[in-house]
């Protein structure tokens, strides 16, 4: 039971929540139940069948309702006499703007990515409102704190950049099978349902006599083809020619195993005889997402690995089950993790392509981790979460700065405890967030366009969503819906003219400042020119330094358990063992072990109330930290590397 004061500080309090999922609907039922009665939730998702499993206010019957409405109305059931405001909407939008944050008393994130994250950090800094951050992973989870101008900022630390892997990796040379699933989802699957207009490297030409006078897309249906001819054309084609195209270059292999074609009559020798496969008796009601290759053939287990004929089977089932019962979403599908035809077309397309290059094979469960960016939520974690983000708010509240504490929750006990309070930290003075340090940009001022600088800088590194650009009083570009004509045009040649050639030339020297106006942050960008860049390993042709954003981490082993995202021994367990988490796929919701730290236990006294030590640190052999989220799908790019800053407790 709440103490009076606690009770008066929760009573007396406007709080916003961000995000009504997993850790949102357990915050969501202690904040009613621990007195707080002003309560305002944004969350722009609707409910899906797989959140049903641990996001407890949602039932069958919610299915896609939005999860904001919904929870309200089940917290409403038990507590009807409190004020629960919800907006089934976007955070970034612009009807959430400083003005609307300044309103709260202090903000509670329970969101499940890193861009939502970085714009509701800069919000709350531009309110001077105090923010709660959190993240849970599996048995892993945080609660931080953040306060302008006495504790870092969310972003004062690096964050790990979405996974990324080279093109010619992902097409030439895979070693693992998270490169082949990349590939079957990413290309093989997008190429084949997705827009046809695309172009990736699976277009390689087939070179037959009977094609001389023309180059045939192999990937384009012919008039009147046997549906069983076209799977049988693209199997052969992409798991047979292409590898034959890639053996041609002996240079590639002197180092590396050599990959087998595999072309379909050396798998399946005879047209194989449909089991229950009949696409004729599929009902014209039934649900697109439930079209099963598993269930024509009459498998079952999707916990079985499948062998390189069952594999192909279910390929070209998988082929003809969407020409046959979807042929009208061709053309505009992406892959979802929870549209099952395509979890067992991009399960069987990795697996054989694994095959070919001597890769271990997986089933189609770990499948739908890696390519789903899955792991296995934890309720009892979130709920744990959720009840210490009420513990810091009501602090908070209460003013009771000396007893703030930044909390990670761990799966294995440390010096005989799973949660481990942590001081927060002093803002770090290098931060281009909340220091306004200056940040540095080598680029080639003669070959850049200013559209480069906005997408890959500004947007993807800064994560400005409505950016103004000034060069001294010259404004360069802006973005706005109450621009002029003449503007908006003006702005939009700006775009695409080299740095150097812009009406107010950018050159070696220059000072950049960049403003978003929505989360009223400003940023100075020093401009140096640079001739030339390594294409590998600088790929976007620029280099920004200031900007500390860690690298993720490739995974060295292959260990999967379950849905194949790597198990939770990857992850930091006890504070004198705190490593890097080394997995390749991006998970759900995040985890962020301290940063740059590893931390050993100092005993103190028990002022935060919670009967545990807080942490001291040391700096860890890594240097980074590793923060998992689902910002994003898996690019085919790599990123540069930076140094996250030391950082110091606040006393």
């Amino acid at each position: 039971m709440a103490s009076p004061p606690h009770l008066s500080a929760a009573k007396d309090a406007k709080v916003l929540m961000v995000g009504a999922g997993g850790i949102g609907c357990e915050l969501l039922k202690t904040l009613a139940l621990s007195g707080f009665k002003d309560i305002h939730i944004i969350d722009m998702d609707t409910i899906e069948v797989s959140n049903l499993n641990r996001q407890f206010l949602f039932r069958q019957k919610h299915v896609g309702q939005s999860k904001a409405k919904v929870a309200r109305d089940a917290i409403l059931r038990f507590r009807p006499n409190i004020s629960i405001t919800p907006y089934h909407a976007n955070v970034k939008d612009p009807e959430f703007n400083v003005d609307f944050f300044k309103q709260f008393n202090v903000v509670l994130n329970g969101l499940d990515n890193l861009d939502a994250r970085r714009h509701v950090n800069r919000l709350c800094l531009a309110a001077d409102v105090p923010l709660v951050e959190s993240g849970t992973t599996g048995f892993l989870g945080q609660v931080t704190i953040h306060l302008k101008g006495k504790t870092e900022c969310y972003e004062c630390q690096p964050k790990p950049a979405p996974k990324s892997y080279p093109v010619c990796t992902i097409t030439s040379t895979p070693s693992k099978f998270v490169h082949c699933i990349v590939w079957a989802k990413d290309l093989l699957f997008a190429k084949l349902f997705g827009d046809k207009a695309q172009d990736n490297d699976l277009n390689v030409r087939s070179g037959n006599a009977s094609t001389s006078d023309h180059t045939e897309d192999v990937f384009e249906r012919r008039t009147d083809e046997d549906i069983e001819d076209y799977g049988r054309r693209i199997y052969d084609h992409v798991f047979g020619y292409n590898i034959e195209v890639a053996l041609s270059n002996e240079e590639t292999w002197k180092n590396r195993n050599m990959p087998r074609p595999i072309y379909s009559k050396d798998v399946l020798p005879v047209r194989p005889t449909r089991q229950n496969g009949n696409m004729d008796r599929g009902s014209a009601t039934e649900n697109p997402s439930s079209v099963s290759a598993m269930a024509s053939l009459g498998m079952k287990n999707p916990q079985e690995i499948w062998s390189l004929m069952e594999n192909s089977k279910i390929f070209l089932e998988a082929l003809k089950l969407f020409f046959g019962k979807r042929e009208k979403d061709i053309g505009n599908l992406s892959f979802d993790k929870d549209d099952q035809l395509a979890v067992e077309f991009v399960t069987s397309a990795a697996n054989i392509r694994a095959s070919s290059f001597g890769i271990p094979l997986h089933s189609l469960f770990e499948s739908k981790g890696i390519a789903g960016n899955i792991v296995h939520a934890v309720a009892t974690t979130n709920a744990i979460i959720a009840g210490l983000i009420v513990i810091e708010a009501i602090k908070v509240l209460q003013k009771d700065a000396k007893s703030y504490r930044m909390t990670y929750c761990l799966e294995h006990p440390s010096k005989k405890m799973l949660l481990m309070p942590v001081e927060p930290y002093e803002p770090n003075k290098s931060c281009y967030v909340c220091s306004e340090t200056p940040l540095s940009l080598e680029i080639n001022t003669h070959r850049s366009t200013l559209r480069d600088f906005v997408d890959k800088i500004v947007k993807a590194k800064l994560g400005m969503n409505l950016p103004l650009i000034m060069h001294g009083s010259a404004l360069l570009y802006e973005v706005g819906d109450d621009l002029e004509e003449d503007m908006v045009a003006n702005y939009a040649a700006n775009l695409e003219k080299v740095l150097s050639e812009l009406p107010s030339p950018v050159t070696s020297g220059t000072l950049l400042t960049v403003e978003d106006l929505q989360q009223e942050l400003t940023c100075n960008i020093n401009i140096k020119h640079r001739e030339e860049f390594d294409e590998e390993k600088e790929p976007d042709g620029m280099v920004l330094s200031g900007w500390t954003q860690a690298p993720a981490v490739e995974k060295k082993d292959e260990n999967h358990v379950g849905n194949g995202v790597g198990t939770s021994k990857n992850m930091p367990t006890s504070a004198e063992q705190a490593e890097t988490n080394e997995d390749v796929e991006i998970v759900p919701a995040d985890i962020e072990i301290p940063a740059d730290k590893k931390r050993k236990l100092a005993e103190i006294s028990n002022s935060d109330g919670m009967g545990t030590s807080r942490v001291a640190a040391e700096t860890n052999n890594h240097g980074k930290v590793e923060e998992l989220d689902d910002d994003d799908d898996v690019v085919f790019i790599c990123d540069g590397d930076s140094d996250p800053s030391k950082k110091r407790n606040l006393h």
